[in-house]
């Protein structure tokens, strides 16, 4: 039985690189493709020298030099807050003309494709929990925009491609995520508030901290693209890839510092432009469709990321934490 050929576009970054080890831990061939903007070579160094591991370093944007594949991710794509003021043409034409070439390297290869959208595509939502079935409250011209709205035009491709070439793509809404491997300056919450913690700094909320989020360990989320990519029969389908279990931005805050045993307080500033009140997703589809829930707590969770950070800050290279209980 020929070797399953996969391209993961966006491998070098945090979710690809977990991915990536996914798929080669299960005998497949993996290209990884990455132009590292926000991805990092260190990510994929430890398989780099795996004989069905090719990294090529190339932007989705323009690349015409794609191999021919069995399957394709596409999680390329800036997705730090951090970087929706620094880069924020990059990143719209990484969600529509990158997503464009995807699939149309993806019906010349007659493969399957899962895109890899987010749960910004709902915006500051006015439903909760948020179904696959809401459309969203997206400010299109704020910080955000450049990222939320793109990837709700990649969704549109997505249909436009399925409709007019029969392409069998599937859409993940992924939800916060997070666990090792993620950037240290990231922008998103977790790392920001670990790294504030392991340097002795004050943890920055923004708001007062009544805000919610629902975080899913990488882990969890590597296995649910997983399951809805190889699950037959979901052609065109979107479904919400993420964690149910809801806590303020307050919350994680005190588990943060109670994990990383520090004498840092916690500091308040504005909330920023658009920042969602609340974010949860409803994940009955994904219960139904692909036979998937996460399992790992956030307690859990946040322990293995500590773990990481702080290996990393003290240059020391551990057991990747995720394989631990």
């Amino acid at each position: 039985m020929a070797t399953k050929k996969v391209l993961v576009a966006g491998g070098a970054g945090f979710l690809g690189s977990h991915l990536c080890r996914s798929l080669l831990d299960d005998g497949m061939e993996v290209v990884c493709v990455d132009n590292l903007g926000s991805g990092r070579q260190e990510n994929v160094a430890d398989i780099q020298d795996h004989a069905n591991f090719r990294f090529l370093e190339d932007d989705i944007r323009k690349s015409s030099n794609l191999p021919i594949v069995d399957e394709i991710y596409h999680l390329a794509s800036r997705a730090s807050p951090a970087d929706f003021t620094e880069f924020p043409v990059r990143i719209a034409l990484t969600n529509t003309e990158g997503t464009r070439h995807l699939l149309e390297h993806a019906v010349d290869c007659d493969a399957r494709i899962l895109y890899a959208s987010t749960s910004e595509v709902y915006g500051d939502p006015e439903v909760h929990p948020q179904p696959e079935s809401y459309n969203g409250n997206v400010n299109i011209r704020g910080e955000r925009g450049c990222y939320d709205e793109s990837k709700r035009f990649g969704e549109t491709l997505t249909v436009a491609f399925e409709k007019r070439y029969d392409l069998d793509v599937r859409t993940a809404r992924i939800f916060n995520t997070y666990g090792p491997r993620m950037r240290p300056n990231d922008g998103r919450v977790i790392p920001t508030f670990i790294t504030q913690a392991i340097q002795g700094e004050d943890l920055t909320i923004y708001g007062d901290g009544s805000q919610t989020r629902s975080f899913c360990y990488v882990q969890d989320m590597i296995a649910g693209l997983r399951s809805l990519m190889e699950t037959d029969g979901l052609q065109g389908e979107a479904v919400n890839i993420g964690i149910e279990n809801e806590v303020t931005i307050g919350a994680l805050a005190e588990m943060v510092l109670k994990e990383c045993d520090t004498e840092s307080e916690i500091v308040y500033q504005p909330l920023p432009q658009d920042d969602p009140q609340r974010r949860r997703p409803d994940i009955s589809k994904a219960r139904r469709l692909l036979d998937w829930e996460p399992e790992v707590s956030l307690e859990t969770g946040l322990r293995r990321t500590f773990e990481h950070f702080r290996s990393h800050e003290h240059g020391i290279v551990n057991q990747d934490p995720s394989t631990r209980p």
